[in-house]
């Protein structure tokens, strides 16, 4: 399928327009910023509201809860009964991504679930002993086990960078799990073969941090200068969005996880095959490396202005079987795309569990 323009959006937003009473204005607004509109139906949670980036700056109080290896530290929001949706933040980034999305879905009617990745903010191995693993196969494992011990059998999975990557291991390797996919930059799954293969220079130059990795100085240096680090990676990859220090402060804090470096590391030169994996994952990855197609209903994302790398959208459809279509968000639109775009990331998700 080719991806949709932004023209094309709107002129089918305006078309279901008409269709949305119970949040008219808010419909309205939500058309004049080219994100798609959801479609109503009774029973069906509503349309996601108007909303400025950057609203909100904090989540109610986090939770923890046993799952898998790990202690998980996630924000909850939204009704227990409502359709599960899982947030999946990226690197260097963490749950405040989600902090204007969370409350949107939470107030159509969703049950909201914004974990810390593995290595971030108040996630903790229950074991000293358990390797710092980086693998993405870990990492989706981690989130299946998180859903089993809240006990969501079914979720809609969303999520940007490893996020997304993870999403969309759960959706190619657990389908029975997902029940529909938002996926930034479309689909993320690789494998170590697919890694070792040469690019183009100034596709290689766009992985310079990669390469930093793969040193000792690299690891080093990121271990001494995480933040200034992470920073520069913000403005690499959002180069239009002019994020403030208090946003970024909130977001860095989750960083100064102790096993934060190590998963970093392990995981960039595990990409490249400077580093071993865990043998307990190695046929999920084996699954992983064969390209395995998506078929549960997806939505893939971009926005206009990512500085980060990126597949292009026709490289990646015929990866997705099932209901799908591509957006793109224009205006200035990075790699946060959640939270330089929360209402069309929330609308995404609205619109994704109808299909």
């Amino acid at each position: 399928m080719q991806p949709i323009t932004t023209s094309e959006q709107i002129d089918h937003q305006r078309r279901r327009f008409f269709g949305i009473a119970a949040s008219s204005i808010a419909a309205a607004q939500f058309i004049m910023t080219g994100s798609a509109a959801a479609q109503s139906s009774t029973g069906k949670p509503a349309g996601a509201a108007a909303i400025k980036p950057g609203t909100n700056t904090s989540f109610t109080a986090l939770k923890q809860i046993d799952a898998g290896l790990l202690n998980v530290g996630y924000a909850e929001a939204g009704p227990a009964d409502g359709p599960a949706v899982i947030l999946l933040h990226g690197w260097p980034y963490d749950i405040y991504s989600f902090v204007d999305v969370a409350p949107l879905l939470a107030s159509a009617g969703y049950h909201v679930i914004v974990p810390y990745l593995r290595g971030y903010g108040t996630t903790r191995f229950l074991s000293g002993g358990t390797f710092r693993n980086g693998q993405p196969s870990a990492i989706a494992v981690d989130a299946i086990a998180l859903m089993d011990a809240l006990k969501i059998e079914k979720a809609i999975v969303a999520g940007f960078d490893w996020g997304a990557r993870t999403a969309d291991i759960m959706a190619a390797l657990w389908p029975e799990r997902c029940k529909a996919l938002v996926s930034v930059s479309g689909y993320l799954i690789g494998s170590q073969e697919a890694g070792k293969m040469p690019l183009p220079p100034k596709a290689e130059l766009q992985w310079w941090y990669q390469f930093y990795f793969a040193t000792e100085r690299g690891r080093a240096g990121y271990e001494k200068y995480r933040h200034d680090f992470a920073k520069l990676i913000w403005q690499i990859a959002s180069p239009k969005w002019a994020f403030d220090d208090a946003t970024f402060d909130r977001s860095a804090a989750a960083l100064d996880n102790p096993d934060h470096v190590g998963i970093t590391i392990h995981n960039y030169r595990w990409r490249q095959g400077l580093a071993e994996g865990e043998t307990k994952y190695a046929d999920l990855e084996k699954r992983l490396a064969a390209a395995p197609v998506i078929a549960v209903p997806t939505i893939t994302l971009e926005g206009d202005a990512n500085g980060a790398p990126h597949p292009e959208p026709a490289s990646y459809a015929k990866q997705f079987t099932g209901k799908y279509a591509h957006r793109l968000i224009s205006g200035g639109i990075g790699h946060n795309l959640p939270q330089e775009a929360p209402q069309a990331f929330a609308q995404a998700v609205i619109d994704v569990a109808g299909y």
